[in-house]
């Protein structure tokens, strides 16, 4: 299925994303309660479709004309996965720790182009693991369906784990009077007119305040600092019970 992997071309996203102006990474972090095996871990991604998917074991290379495009090339592992023994400075635990990590890797260190713009750097003092990806390679969501194909379920280790998917209904318009479709309408064209002219007005003439988290030049490359916060599952459900649509996982 990948053999046939040719040369294929960024898409406009994937270019809006490699400009400097708009450089992002995707980056996220998996703590364990046991030490890593580096062994395991090293010998489940070459085995998995992380090494063998077209889009993940690609390079990014520009032709004479400035095309961007994906070269198929051969992954090196000991370039991808990135040892850290020693514990992080300045860290009061493991989860400031990977905290402190991602927000030195969303500013400090781009991506060489020479390699798949994908890195797995393992925190082995903390037991944790934090995947930096290129927003090139694809969004949030299409990250997490592959990571997803990637696990399997705890109960089944033959099994992919499986979300449950959100299902909208409907109501039947068939009966609704002209007038109710006309009023429709005419509020749909009104709104649409308030926001365009709302959206021009701000562009042309409104601009935001100064305050002290405005920045100044160059504010996109300064120090970051992360901080989590925790949700309990059991808070999760509840207002996903009472607002439906506003917790997109599947509980």
């Amino acid at each position: 299925m990948f053999q046939e992997y040719k040369e294929e071309p960024l898409t406009p996203a994937g270019r809006l994303f490699i400009q400097p102006e708009t450089n992002i990474s995707v980056i996220c972090c998996l703590g364990t309660h046991e030490p890593l095996r580096i062994d395991a871990i090293k010998s489940v991604i070459a085995d998995s479709m992380l090494a063998k998917h077209p889009r993940l074991s690609s390079i990014l290379v520009v032709d004479k004309n400035g095309h961007e495009y994906w070269r198929k090339t051969k992954i090196d592992m000991n370039r991808h996965i990135i040892f850290h023994n020693d514990p992080i400075e300045g860290a009061k635990d493991d989860q400031d720790a990977a905290n402190i990590l991602m927000a030195d890797l969303a500013v400090s260190v781009p991506f060489e182009t020479d390699k798949p713009l994908w890195e797995l750097h393992l925190l082995i003092s903390h037991k944790c693991a934090v995947i930096r990806a290129h927003h090139a390679l694809g969004d949030g969501v299409s990250l997490l369906s592959f990571f997803l194909a990637m696990c399997r379920k705890a109960d089944d280790p033959e099994k992919m784990p499986s979300m449950n998917p959100v299902v909208v209904t409907r109501s039947n318009g068939g009966g609704e009077a002209i007038g109710g479709i006309l009023w429709r309408l005419l509020k749909l064209v009104w709104f649409t007119v308030v926001f365009v002219v709302d959206f021009i007005a701000r562009v042309l003439w409104v601009r935001d305040e100064t305050t002290v988290v405005s920045g100044g030049a160059g504010v996109e490359l300064w120090p970051r600092k992360l901080v989590t916060a925790r949700f309990l599952i059991d808070d999760m459900k509840i207002v996903k019970k009472y607002i439906p649509n506003t917790v997109s996982l599947s509980f």
